[in-house]
């Protein structure tokens, strides 16, 4: 990949960070599938302002509408819900953490996909690297977390894999106009969020000016601010590489406690980080080609 891809993809995985922190915040009094339903329809929101300021033309074809709104139900409605779900029993680190592995089912599912990335050797090695990082990088808070449930870890285990099979559809929609890509699926994640957070959980009550902030901040800045880069990078980058974002997000997590919360940084936690960062080398390709021999 280029250097501007690589920085929007740390840029990215960097403020995708943030969403962990910001549905800690806002699970404290609403429930997870209003958490999503907020994420989603703000977000949209948001990419109809852009259509509007851009001045960019909506599809009027009511099939592809049909199929973006059914991708934004795999790619965000059921993620987005399954996240804040799991950390009502499971810290925002962890979880975090666990998203890692989405680059490792976006490898395993983009190989056997009609027309998909094949894994090459190096590729695959960078992902393992990059997830034993994620790993050395979980280690203290799972030591400390005996009381996060098999379930919640399983609830991120299947957002993931929803994450790698909506990365590999987009690539179908390649050509389809990224800001309206994104509103259509966003849109369609509400229209079914929405209801179900109503008929599940009843009127959201939200009493604290944080919680409309972090509301606002994952609607506006995690989701459609970053789908505006999002949609443009992807198809350049391919699925796997772009996966790589999730690796990122476990720094970004640590970095906002250190910074924002006080915590404290571990030796081996800066050794995890060190490690993803030799396992998205790896996935880069540079490093395989300096291994080969040239050829006179």
């Amino acid at each position: 990949m280029e250097r501007r891809d690589w920085f929007w993809i740390l840029f990215l995985g960097a403020i995708w960070g943030c969403s962990f922190i910001f549905n800690a915040v806002l699970i404290r009094e609403i429930g997870p599938l209003w958490v999503t339903s907020f994420r989603v329809a703000i977000g949209a929101a948001g990419c109809w302002a852009v259509m509007l300021a851009l001045r960019k033309p909506v599809p009027n074809n009511p099939v592809l509408w049909m199929k973006l709104g059914l991708l934004g139900i795999l790619a965000y409605a059921i993620p987005f819900a399954l996240f804040p779900l799991a950390q009502s029993h499971l810290a925002s680190g962890v979880a975090a953490i666990i998203n890692a592995l989405t680059p490792i089912m976006t490898v395993i599912v983009s190989h056997f996909w009609v027309g998909g990335e094949k894994a090459s050797r190096i590729k695959t090695a960078g992902v393992a690297v990059g997830f034993v990082g994620a790993t050395i990088l979980a280690s203290p808070a799972l030591l400390s977390e005996g009381e996060s449930q098999l379930w919640a870890v399983s609830a991120c285990l299947l957002a993931t894999i929803c994450y790698a099979l909506s990365l590999n559809i987009t690539r179908s929609f390649k050509s389809i106009e990224p800001t309206a890509l994104a509103s259509i699926a966003l849109t369609g994640a509400a229209l079914v969020s929405i209801p179900v957070a109503f008929a599940a959980e009843g009127i959201p009550v939200i009493a604290k000016g944080e919680t409309w902030l972090a509301a606002v901040a994952i609607g506006l800045v995690s989701t459609a601010f970053t789908f505006q880069i999002m949609y443009r990078v992807l198809p350049r980058v391919g699925a796997t590489n772009f996966a790589t974002t999730t690796f990122v997000a476990p720094i970004s997590a640590i970095v906002l406690g250190v910074t924002l919360l006080g915590e404290t940084v571990l030796p081996i936690q800066v050794v995890g980080m060190l490690v993803i960062f030799a396992g998205l080398l790896l996935i880069d390709g540079r490093v395989g080609k300096l291994w080969r021999p040239s050829v006179a």
